[in-house]
């Protein structure tokens, strides 16, 4: 509490980050000294893990306090285990930081060890008119990187061209001359399809049915082949525009596809995927695309966003609905007028129900009670599940405000309870973990399942199709 007290007064005065990052490396080697201990009693019936990634895996830091580095797969690019995801940064919302809190928040999450920022041509979202268009947020971060040079050389940046119809061989090294014009840099570390150019039920978070309409959805989507995006992401890593690439919201069929493409062809193979991953959309790990991206499988690295669902598994709307789901009116006006996140906006609200649908909010309340049960906030036995997982490379976690970069940060600088000799990790109690699993197997992919299915939503209902 102490501690707590402490940063609360230092933000208040804007302390330099050096004093910030002192009371998160204190704060986690208190935190590391009352469980370790607990740990020691620990007998974990959790097998290893064995393959090619062990040595690599094994060159994360041990001090309390620092940030732990990985392997970004097989491509040689190291990545702290804590990534910033800038979707918001510069944008319109209520509570999109503005550049001076984003360039404070960098300041801040560098020197606590964070070396991953990623963004994308299409952010910030929602964007608007000069400043906030779209586009913006990579100008914030190379407004930033121009202040001091020597930031680019520390920085991992990955970025992400528009999916769909817009990836074409031409657009991927145009979009790309784009991107690095705002980064102010000649090479980008990381670059991803932001969805996938052709037709996948994903597109629809997975709501999809084969069904006579979806003809029309596949004519109408991107008809780029694998081996076309294959050897136009060759052709700019042989030129040096780019060190590896990969696809976001992508499944185990387009990984495979890539893979295989880029190894007939000779040319360097995608690195990373990126998905949404949390205690409450566990897809990837049912869908095949966690077993063929495993270290020890095709050792294709695995960047997990939405950690937190959209602020739902921070547990600030379980006491008070979120306004769009409150059936009392008062408070409902009262919350939208004074919004906690983005749950609490119409717009935002309707868009990301699927994150407090009925399967999905009764199964973020059992993860509270674990949390409780176990001495640990929701949001930390959130982040913590996830840097336990071995398939998961780095979490990215979006932040508004420099109080919850530090909540993140501190969860992050905590030392692990249990590490193999492979170099895998273990950040909860084995007892915690299994209650945690049998939540999952209760309730396997909760934001895929409602109750608002009928034709009264919308004219459509939840699952994203026109319903009869």
């Amino acid at each position: 509490l102490k501690l707590r007290l402490q940063l609360a007064r230092h933000i208040k005065t804007l302390a330099p980050p050096s004093t910030m990052l002192a009371l998160i490396v204190q704060s986690a080697a208190a935190f590391h000294a009352t469980t370790r201990s607990a740990a020691a009693f620990h007998v974990t019936t959790r097998p290893g893990v064995c393959g090619r990634a062990g040595a690599a895996v094994m060159q994360q830091k041990d001090e309390a306090g620092s940030m732990r580095t990985r392997p970004l797969g097989a491509s040689g690019i190291m990545v702290s285990e804590l990534g910033l995801g800038t979707q918001r940064w510069g944008g319109t919302d209520f509570n999109s930081p503005d550049e001076k809190t984003c360039h404070a928040m960098l300041d801040l999450a560098t020197e606590a060890g964070v070396n991953l920022v990623d963004t994308a041509e299409s952010y910030p979202i929602p964007s608007g008119r000069g400043k906030n268009a779209e586009g913006a947020t990579e100008a914030i971060l190379g407004s930033w990187m121009a202040k001091d040079k020597a930031r680019r050389e520390k920085l991992v940046i990955a970025s992400k061209i528009t999916g769909g119809g817009n990836v074409t061989p031409r657009n991927l090294e145009r979009d790309l001359e784009g991107t690095l014009k705002r980064l102010g840099t000649d090479y980008l570390d990381v670059y991803l399809l932001h969805w996938p150019a052709r037709y996948t039920p994903q597109a629809n978070w997975g709501q999809s049915l084969e069904y006579g309409h979806m003809q029309g959805e596949v004519s109408q989507s991107g008809t780029t082949s694998f081996t076309e995006i294959a050897e136009a992401m060759g052709s700019l890593v042989k030129a040096g525009k780019i060190r590896g690439w990969g696809m976001c919201n992508d499944n185990a069929y387009g990984l495979m596809g890539s893979l295989g493409a880029a190894r007939a062809l000779g040319v360097e193979g995608p690195c990373v995927m990126q998905n949404d991953y949390s205690l409450i959309n566990r897809r990837v790990e049912e869908n095949g695309l966690s077993e063929a991206s495993a270290p020890w499988n095709e050792d294709v690295g695995f960047m997990g966003y939405n950690a937190l669902a959209g602020g739902v598994l921070t547990g600030k709307y379980l006491d008070v609905p979120a306004a769009t789901d409150d059936t009392n009116r008062v408070r409902s006006m009262a919350s939208s007028l004074k919004p906690r996140g983005r749950m609490d906006e119409k717009g935002w609200g309707r868009t990301l129900y699927r994150y407090r649908s009925g399967p999905a909010d009764e199964a973020t309340r059992a993860y509270a009670q674990i949390a409780e049960e176990a001495g640990l906030s929701l949001t930390e036995l959130s982040l913590k599940w996830c840097r336990s997982r071995a398939a998961c490379t780095t979490t990215l976690l979006g932040q508004s405000s420099l109080p919850q970069l530090i909540e993140g940060l501190g969860h992050f600088a905590a030392p692990p309870l249990v590490e193999y000799d492979n170099g895998f990790t273990q950040y909860l109690p084995e007892e915690v973990l299994w209650e945690i699993d049998r939540v999952h197997m209760r309730n396997r992919l909760p934001i895929f399942s409602s109750t608002r299915v009928g034709a009264e939503w919308d004219g459509r209902g939840e699952i994203g199709e026109p319903v009869p």
